[in-house]
């Protein structure tokens, strides 16, 4: 493959530290780079030293000659005097433009609700970013750099994007640089993955789930590696138990030589240990919203909403921007109140919402992180052992410099972990999670997970992280045309309803009830709903079965290849016997409507 742009020895240090020291990568003609890591470890750096926009201190970047690259960085560079039609084609004609596939493509894709003549000054930021995007992807590129670019983006905008960009160049061409923290969408997009760490790039096959097993492998190795230490240490101290005093001068010479045995040991990365805090006991009854309707200023948001919230339920809830999922969640916590219908608590529910602003941190912005832990409770029993909080706020990935820090210092990633953590130590039995996702990285999205797997309460999760969605949720709903719609296929269902014209709802969690009017007899609908109760239980012994087959490819051998790939395919074949009856189940349902 033809050589696009690299980096040769490259060396960029802050007066906080080095961020890169003798860094070499390169892109070549058909490379689609995801580019993780854990925030602050130098992603953003390393694509603007790529693409220009910033000198490193060392080293050389390289570029094919005359070659196009157009970047979208965090920065918010547009022109609030300009309309959204000069900030994304200029003066073109329209006729010029509008004869455009790319252009019409990339328009309809992202910003087909933003007026052509609105004053970019007027826009949420949301919407710039979302011009940002569109003004960059119309352009003629031969390499893009794109630096979280579905940060304000809806599940819809999120697929469209990865579909652009697959499609964008020819096999074998263009090059693609992606720094994000959707999971889902760099598995789409991305062949080659890059890791920043500890001032290095490591490179890995394939998109997200390749680099998971070969960071799992490497993992591994490293274990084994310090495994083997750890026995020869052992043996260095048996040594110098069983030597003579007399042997003064060896034992010396032997702990000195231990000591650098173990002087490169890495440190353990960051993660998350909680699991299974108190909660308070839920009854029968958690939140009920019956027969609800909402409306401001005479726009209905919300109609016809019924919805019966079981305890230990966990349920994602998707939706446009704008579609009422913020309004949904304000009926939950009792900040607004329906227009119509009626919301229904439980006595025993305590409900905790994590949202997108962090608002109950700015109080404590004067505050040291160690002052507001130390405030709540003096140690916490986690897995049976009692931390200090220093102890617990390490163990969540801030390192002992941070724990003196202030809390209106830390970074946007730093302020999620300490809100998260605030959250559930208040030890909710309901618990709500407004776009999580939002400035943090895939490390510590693995890590919500880890500690959302073993939490006992009922969750309830709006985000348009797909990967997220699908991870810590059993079932999904979308609000679509106001109404609240239960999606037994889950997203794929929901981008099916989404692009529909007039998108039908339902809050029904199992097949519609018949309408008369369907001309079926009633021995064909009876036929039809225990068809539809079979593959019920059908999907869900498969459900069993896939997370036993999960569990034996985490366990086995990892150096066993045959073995893997024959697990592997297994699993392949309950997963396509589960999408044939989804398939099944989504065909009767239509029938019974």
């Amino acid at each position: 493959m033809a050589h696009l742009l690299g980096g040769e020895a490259l060396h960029l240090e802050y007066p906080t530290g080095v961020v890169f020291d003798a860094v070499t990568v390169g892109v070549s003609d058909g490379d689609r780079i995801g580019i993780v890591g854990r925030n602050g470890d130098g992603k953003s750096s390393l694509l603007g030293m790529l693409t220009g926009r910033i000198t490193p201190h060392g080293g050389r970047v390289t570029q094919r000659g005359g070659l196009r690259v157009g970047a979208l960085d965090q920065t918010d560079t547009l022109d609030s005097e300009h309309t959204v039609g000069w900030s994304l084609v200029g003066d073109r004609p329209e006729h010029e433009w509008a004869g455009d596939a790319r252009v019409r493509d990339v328009i309809g894709g992202l910003v087909a609700d933003i007026g052509f003549d609105a004053t970019v000054g007027t826009l949420s930021g949301g919407q710039r970013r979302r011009v940002q995007l569109a003004a960059l992807l119309i352009g003629d590129w031969d390499v893009v750099a794109l630096d979280e670019p579905t940060n304000h983006l809806d599940i819809e905008g999120i697929t469209w994007l990865a579909g652009h960009l697959q499609g964008r160049w020819a096999r074998g061409a263009g090059g693609l640089l992606l720094i994000t923290h959707d999971r889902w969408f760099l598995d789409e997009v991305a062949t080659t993955t890059w890791e920043v760490h500890d001032g290095i790039v490591e490179p890995f096959e394939g998109g997200y789930a390749a680099y998971v097993l070969q960071r799992v492998e490497r993992d591994r190795i490293a274990a084994a590696s310090e495994a083997k230490r750890q026995n020869l240490m052992r043996k260095e101290l048996a040594w110098l138990r069983r030597g003579p005093p007399a042997r003064s001068s060896k034992p010396k010479f032997r702990i000195d030589a231990a000591n650098a045995l173990i002087s490169d040991v890495p440190p353990l990365r960051n993660s998350v240990e909680l699991s299974r805090l108190a909660t308070a006991r839920l009854g029968k009854d958690v939140i009920d919203l019956l027969d609800v309707s909402v409306a401001f200023d005479g726009r209905e948001v919300l109609r016809d909403v019924e919805w019966r919230i079981a305890p230990g339920e966990r349920t994602g809830i998707l939706g446009a921007n704008g579609a009422g999922k913020s309004t949904l969640l304000g009926l939950l916590a009792g900040t607004v109140t329906p227009t119509t219908g009626r919301v229904k608590r439980g006595k025993t529910v305590r409900l905790a919402i994590l949202d997108q602003q962090s608002t109950e941190l700015n109080a404590m912005a004067g505050d040291m992180v160690r002052e507001v832990l130390g405030r709540l409770q003096t140690s916490y029993m986690i897995d049976g052992k009692e931390l200090t909080p220093a102890q617990l706020l390490e163990r969540l990935g801030f390192n002992r410099a941070q724990l003196s820090s202030r809390v209106g210092e830390l970074s946007g990633g730093q302020r999620r972990r300490l809100q998260l953590m605030l959250v559930v130590l208040s030890e909710p039995n309901v618990l709500v999670l407004d776009e999580p996702t939002n400035d943090v990285d895939t490390d510590m999205l693995t890590a919500t997970e880890d500690l959302l797997d073993s939490w006992p309460g009922t969750l309830i999760v709006v985000s348009h992280d797909r990967y997220l969605l699908e991870r810590v949720t059993d079932q999904q709903y979308a609000i679509l045309d106001g109404r609240l719609r239960h999606l037994p296929g889950g997203v794929d269902e929901y981008l099916r309803l989404a692009a529909q014209p007039s998108a039908p709802a339902t809050a029904s969690r199992t097949a519609p009830t018949p309408a008369p009017t369907q001309g079926k007899s009633g021995a064909e609908l009876r036929n039809i709903e225990k068809e539809v109760a079979s593959i019920d239980r059908s999907l869900a012994k498969l459900a069993g079965r896939i997370s036993d087959k999960h569990d034996e490819l985490a366990a086995h051998d990892h150096s066993d290849h045959v073995g893997l790939g024959r697990l592997t395919a297994q699993l392949r074949e309950l997963e396509d016997q589960v999408a044939e009856l989804e398939a099944r189940w989504l065909e009767l349902s239509e029938e019974l409507e």
